[in-house]
């Protein structure tokens, strides 16, 4: 009798893969934002704007105006127009760019991205401020040196954290556009309907109807905002900067979200 071994052979176990953490993706995201060559010049274009106000600062002010809150602000409104676009760009790049097919396969929760990329933006937008500051220091200094005028340091740490929240909710519009829009260019054409259109709408309407004068500050988040820049708002004024961020920011973005989690990704 001839005894037939029989092979038996079992197959691999497969090894399970560890989650995506949340410290990664944000760190794709982060480095999505400078492989391309318009998202490179796009960060590029922080640096030099505030660089090119500071010299606009120094060359055009008057002495008596060469202070350290001149550059600041300055340097706050390029600052004001280019992180909103970072973070529209950002939250828009699976859609336009039709990357979100592979993103949605590899991380299936969205919200979880989504998350991603509001971290990546947020942390742009603060750094980005930082560089500014610092920019607008060294302004100071050297401005101060040519022209003998005294070196005035006139914001405080507390003044330049409310600069700082200022222009990241500015920043967390335009996320919330491109959430909502999903949509590059779209988001980038509301963005400055909201920025530049709706706060001379509102405006024209407060000076000529007295009953929505002092409805202004509730409904129009812009002009709330604008209190951040002149030191620490009292309570109303906090009131009236969450009252108009949950209508314009709160709301919409929730309803972008809600889009996102049930748009089909291509």
């Amino acid at each position: 009798m001839t005894a037939v071994a029989v092979e038996h052979r079992t197959s691999p176990t497969r090894a399970v893969p560890r989650p995506v953490s949340t410290a990664r993706l944000t760190t794709v995201e982060l480095r999505k934002m400078f492989d391309t060559r318009s998202g490179f010049w796009l960060m590029a274009s922080i640096v030099i704007a505030a660089v090119a106000a500071t010299g606009a600062v120094i060359a055009f002010a008057p002495d008596e105006a060469l202070v350290y809150s001149t550059f600041a602000t300055a340097i706050g409104f390029p600052m004001a127009v280019i992180l909103p676009m970072v973070a529209i760009l950002s939250a828009t790049s699976g859609w336009s760019q039709r990357s979100g097919l592979t993103t949605f396969t590899l991380v299936p929760r969205r919200g979880r991205v989504i998350a991603a990329k509001a971290i990546a933006s947020i942390g742009v937008g603060v750094v980005s401020m930082g560089v500014a500051f610092a920019v607008g220091a060294v302004g100071n200094v050297v401005g101060t040196a040519i022209t003998g005028a005294p070196l005035v340091w006139d914001m405080s740490p507390t003044d330049a954290l409310f600069v700082v929240l200022a222009n990241v909710l500015g920043l967390l519009v335009g996320f919330m556009l491109g959430v909502l829009i999903r949509s590059s260019a779209g988001a980038l054409v509301a963005y400055f309907v909201y920025s530049l259109l709706l706060p001379s709408l509102f405006g024209l309407l407060a000076a000529t109807q007295t009953w929505f004068r002092d409805l202004q500050a509730w409904v129009d988040f812009n002009y709330a905002q604008t209190v951040l820049f002149d030191g620490a708002p009292t309570g109303e004024q906090w009131a009236h900067l969450g009252t108009a961020g949950t209508i314009w920011l709160v709301v919409p973005m929730a309803i972008g979200l809600v889009l996102v989690m049930r748009s089909e990704g291509k």
